[in-house]
């Protein structure tokens, strides 16, 4: 196309002014940062999400089964060991949680308990977030055993003491049964429990306030013989989870009462929160890019000034006036394509070499962290998105040319 072929050759000829390419030179730089910044971001929060989500992988089951209306599962016993058949389900297992008043001789905690059964340990690799001790679920002599969260630990100051016979109390108050106003101490159920381990996961809903009991210890609390919370499902290693949690909605008989959700379901308002803020920061990059694009509206016009004869010569040579507004709208989107297509390449180039590199560190102490780099994760999609916002802003600011070529002649 002619004016394709004069517009390329307007950006690669040297100017009269000098001022002209530097212009142009500082034009590109400017959507290449921008550029590079929108990658480098959009693929930061990809990064932390990644990381907020194998945290969670730790305590929270590949699928999770539990009651439409919060109350607990009747026979949850049965309910695991009939999902438990389900093709691609590797274990089902039932778990109940609740809250209870934690003491100890000096101080006390409101807590969450989640009772869990004997090898628990195997599928949620919980030992992996231990940070001090061990998972276990009974001492030598038979006392039940907790693992508490890194909050929990802080808050009662207590250290290992799995041989205290006096290590914690859990207090709840009685499900069922009359209370007895002489008596007030008799409302609540109690019992005493070890602790084996302090684990942490980095993530607030469970570091703060969590524990970990067997599900028995938890049953005999809330006064339950076989009733669960929810059953958690994990899957084989090539299990597809979304057939899977098809297959477990149909072995429930597509009942109403019952909700099947993943990992990521079962947290999507904060997985949701992050998705916001990577959005409302990319839309403020935009605003960014927008900026560095005034700078190519000054260079048109600066070039519509310098090349005026030439528009002249070619409109006395019969060239319609379409074709001199064209030759600049496509110089404006030639500059503002090589500014994107450098800067997706340098995004993706840096995004690349931090996610297989670990080149940045955080600053912070290496041993209270469960990472010791920033996590970074190159998303297909994220770099079309970036590609099609550079095109359609760049190709808005070569629209404003056509205010300078207007009195051409």
């Amino acid at each position: 196309m002619l004016s394709l072929k004069i517009a390329y050759r307007y950006l690669r000829s040297p100017k009269s002014h000098g001022a002209v390419n530097v212009i142009t030179r500082v034009s590109i730089a400017g959507v290449a940062v921008s550029t590079m910044a929108m990658i480098v971001v959009l693929s930061i929060f990809n990064g932390f999400s990644d990381l907020s989500a194998s945290h969670l992988a730790i305590l929270d089951p590949d699928i999770h089964v539990s009651r439409q209306d919060n109350r607990v599962i009747s026979d949850g016993d049965s309910l695991a060991a009939v999902l438990s058949e389900v093709p691609g389900v590797s274990a089902a297992l039932p778990t109940l949680s609740g809250r209870a008043l934690m003491t100890t001789p000096t101080t006390q905690t409101p807590i969450q308990f989640r009772g869990v059964p004997e090898g628990y340990e195997r599928y949620a690799g919980i030992d992996s977030a231990i940070i001090q001790g061990r998972y276990a679920t009974h001492t030598t002599s038979g006392m039940p055993v907790a693992v508490i969260s890194v909050g929990v630990a802080n808050n009662l100051k207590q250290g290992l003491a799995v041989t205290d016979p006096d290590a914690l109390h859990l207090y709840v108050p009685r499900r069922v049964g009359r209370i007895n106003p002489a008596n007030p101490s008799a409302a609540f159920i109690g019992t005493t429990v070890a602790v084996s381990g302090i684990f942490s996961v980095s993530q607030p809903e469970y570091d703060t306030d969590y524990i970990l009991l067997p599900l028995e210890t938890a049953r005999e609390l809330l006064d339950y013989y076989t009733e669960a919370s929810d059953i958690a499902i994990y899957l084989d290693d090539d299990a597809d989870p979304e057939e899977v949690a098809r297959a477990i909605d149909t072995r429930l008989g597509n009942d109403s009462r019952y909700v099947v959700k993943n990992a990521l379901e079962k947290h999507a308002e904060a997985f949701k929160m992050i998705k916001i803020e990577k959005w409302v920061t990319f839309m403020m990059l935009i605003f960014i890019l927008v900026i560095a694009l005034f700078n190519i509206v000054s260079t048109l016009s600066l070039l519509v000034i310098e090349k005026r004869d030439n528009m002249k010569t070619l409109r006395d040579m019969g060239s319609p006036r379409s074709l001199v507004r064209r030759v600049f709208i496509i110089e404006g989107w030639l500059i503002t394509s090589i500014g994107g297509v450098i800067g997706i390449i340098a995004g993706i180039g840096l995004s690349l070499l931090q996610q297989w590199g670990h080149i940045l560190k955080l600053s912070a102490d290496a041993e209270s962290l469960t990472i010791d780099y920033y996590p970074v994760r190159v998303a297909p999609w994220d770099v079309l998105v970036v590609m099609a916002t550079v095109a359609v802003t760049g190709l808005i600011a070569s629209q404003a040319t056509r205010l300078f070529t207007r009195r051409l002649n």
